[in-house]
């Protein structure tokens, strides 16, 4: 029979039941019951109401009310659906009394599964958001439009050094002043502040510096909600090593590391300064260029160990032989200048004698004693020249003809066409006079292979000795030699001179590829091909032991032609390489379409290693390259153990270089190799 209370009770938006209080059964269900739970109403009229609130705080409740109590129950509590899972709700228990009888207890429920799920995805994102916070890097503070504190992270309160529990305390004033304390300039601050905080919209960046030395790199965004602002969010980041190693770079980028001066760059920058002083006020200066004197003798003799304690002593030198305001720089190798301010002609001469005295003192290390003279250069401000460059390129000229002189003295710059040309002429003449006299000579670097240490080819060096001017370097009349013509003739004499000492190695048994240097001129000679085979000939070596090394200049001026050419050489047997290569505008079209076996990797990539990350780089990359198209890869100019080690590491096939020997007379080239090739044999029988 239908409940007198159910029309009532079937308008409620709740889920309601009505149970007798004297046998706390269900007498009446709504239809919003049953959606809530899942059952028909047949299902639950008559139930006893203990098998439907199960839990503990029900069962006390229903002990209470069935010994009389009438108080009511309005909490949340967990039921179960007919599909078996457990919903939380909102339960409220009220008695309902009747004329006659206990009466009956009213049971309203409300469904929270909803706003439980939506709780607990707060919580996620309230939880996610505090970790976010707390696993940046930077320090988080968030504050309201009035510039309180809403949330922050440790990392903050760590930069700042802020006390916990003066962050526990939530004390904004206490906070706030603690940081005005810790800046350099409290006012200042807390007045950049102040105007951040009166501009809601505003983006900040700016640096603060603490007390302690620290920097601070601050950046303010506003906090937007529904399209207004509704605080602002500080972010801070400690720039202290970021500056430091800035700095640090800065530094190194304008000193030299070996000898501690100042460097080119540093050299150029001081340079400009000082032409900017001596327009304003009308005062000359002075540069000198100084470069030692056969100081490669030095590297080759004591080792490059002891090279570099004289180039730090000479350093040391001529420092003490300036000024305070005066500027020693290193422009690398063993090549030096001279700053000197406020100096005409007769203050750089005194500067000039002031190095050479300096100089003139014996070198003294361990055991040994000995003399380094220089050649000094010297240009003057603003007689020769505008710019650093133009300055620098003087002083080195006059620097260059006191080499051509004799060595050991100074000179004032001259203008070009007095002096430039005419030593050119000089020194065209004395290598015409050479190559009659038979004053040129070649010397020969062995070429090594990385995995097995092997000699497996020599590189010819030309060396020239003139009666007066001494050793003269190939860097100085080989770029005379080819702009006079005269390199074809030189060249021709290398070509010949090399092939019959790799035709005399032959025959003693030591077979040994000579490679030989090509130049331009002589690459496009029209009988270029036939004065290779000829000296091939004369010598009757085999082809297959000449190597020509040709720089990427010459394949690319005349590609067609070139190729034609190397076609020619291919067809005699010989093998070609390319020098120097990086160096130049690489093309990969020419390694595909032109018959090379070598790559020849330039010394100035292979100088940096290992240490320098952007020659590794390089170097590695044409390894691979090389690799990949099946050339056979060399790298010169190897002087370290080290290097030796990355080289073989990256798959470089064969090195040449200090570390092994510099370039060798014949005589002694064969004794290396004798010595390595018994060496070899014992480590063999040893290792068998």
């Amino acid at each position: 029979m239908p409940s007198p209370f159910q029309a009532l009770i079937d308008g409620l938006q709740e889920a309601v039941w009505l149970v007798d209080a004297a046998t706390h059964c269900v007498v009446a269900v709504n239809k919003m019951s049953q959606a809530l739970l899942g059952l028909p109403s047949d299902q639950l009229l008559g139930c006893a109401i203990d098998s439907l609130a199960t839990t503990p705080e029900d069962a006390l409740f229903w002990m209470d009310a069935a010994a009389g109590g009438r108080d009511g129950l309005h909490t949340d509590t967990m039921i179960r659906h007919a599909d078996g899972r457990m919903m939380w709700v909102a339960r409220r228990v009220t008695h309902v009394p009747q004329a006659q009888g206990q009466g009956l207890w009213l049971i309203a429920m409300q469904d929270l599964t909803a706003q439980r799920q939506h709780d607990e995805e707060r919580e996620t994102l309230l939880a996610e958001l505090r970790a976010t916070l707390e696993s940046t890097a930077d320090g988080i503070l968030v504050t309201d439009l009035a510039g309180r504190m809403r949330s922050f992270n440790q990392r903050f309160a760590a930069l700042w050094g802020i006390p916990e529990d003066l962050l526990n305390e939530r004390n904004d004033e206490a906070v706030q002043a603690w940081m005005r304390r810790s800046v350099i300039d409290g006012p200042a601050y807390a007045m950049r502040l102040a105007s951040v905080q009166e501009s809601p919209l505003l983006q900040t960046s700016d640096n603060i510096r603490l007390i302690d030395g620290r920097v601070l790199e601050r950046v303010s965004l506003p906090q937007w909600s529904r399209g207004r602002p509704i605080g602002r969010v500080f972010s801070f980041r400690d720039l202290s090593e970021k500056l430091a190693a800035n700095q640090r770079i800065e530094e190194l980028s304008h000193t030299d590391m070996l000898s501690g001066l100042p460097n080119r760059r540093a050299l150029a920058e001081r340079l400009d300064y000082a032409q900017a002083m001596a327009r304003r006020e009308t005062s000359p200066f002075g540069l000198l260029n100084v470069d030692l004197d056969r100081f490669k003798q030095i590297n080759d003799t004591l080792g490059h160990s002891y090279g570099d304690r004289v180039l730090k002593e000479v350093a040391l030198r001529l420092k003490e032989s300036l000024r305070e305001v005066d500027t020693v720089a290193r422009l690398g190798g063993d090549e030096f200048a001279l700053l000197i301010h406020q100096a005409d002609a007769r203050g750089a001469e005194h500067a000039a004698r002031r190095v050479q005295e300096a100089m003139s003192r014996p070198f003294c290390f361990d055991t040994l004693s000995f003399t380094v003279t220089c050649s000094i250069g010297i240009a003057l401000f603003p007689g020769d020249g505008n710019s650093a460059e133009e300055l620098l390129a003087s002083a080195e000229r006059a620097m260059h003809w006191v080499k051509e002189s004799g060595r050991s003295a100074f000179r004032f710059h001259q203008p070009r066409k007095d002096v430039d040309l005419l030593s050119r002429m000089r020194l065209d003449h004395a290598m015409r006079q050479a190559l009659q006299e038979h004053e040129f000579r070649l010397h020969y670097q062995p070429q090594v292979a990385l995995g097995t240490g092997e000699v497996i080819g020599a590189e010819a060096l030309i060396r020239w000795r003139d009666p007066l001017r001494g050793e003269v370097p190939p860097s100085e009349f080989i770029p005379v030699a080819e702009e006079s013509g005269f390199i074809v003739a030189i060249g021709n004499w290398v070509l010949q001179q090399a092939v019959q000492q790799a035709a005399q190695w032959r025959r003693q048994g030591l077979r040994i590829p000579v490679a030989v240097n090509v130049s331009a001129l002589q690459f496009q000679q029209a009988q270029f091909v036939e004065t290779v085979a000829q000296a091939l000939r004369a010598a009757d070596l085999s082809p297959s032991l000449l190597e020509l090394e040709l720089t990427e200049s010459i394949l690319l001026r005349d590609a067609e032609e070139a190729l034609l050419r190397l076609q020619g050489l291919a067809e005699l047997g010989v093998c070609m390489s390319i020098d120097d290569f990086g160096t130049g505008y690489s093309s990969l079209g020419y390694l595909k379409r032109f018959p090379i076996q070598r790559l020849k990797i330039d010394k100035s990539f292979v100088r940096g290693l290992p240490g320098d990350a952007s020659d590794a780089g390089i170097v590695n990359a044409i390894i691979q390259m090389g690799r990949a198209l099946n050339l056979k890869v060399i790298a010169e100019g190897v002087e370290s153990e080290a290097q030796r080690e990355f080289l073989q590491r990256c798959g470089c096939h064969e090195y040449q270089g200090y570390l092994f020997a510099p370039a060798l007379e014949g005589r002694a080239f064969e004794e290396r190799v004798m010595r390595q090739n018994k060496a070899q044999v014992r480590l063999l029988r040893g290792g068998a």
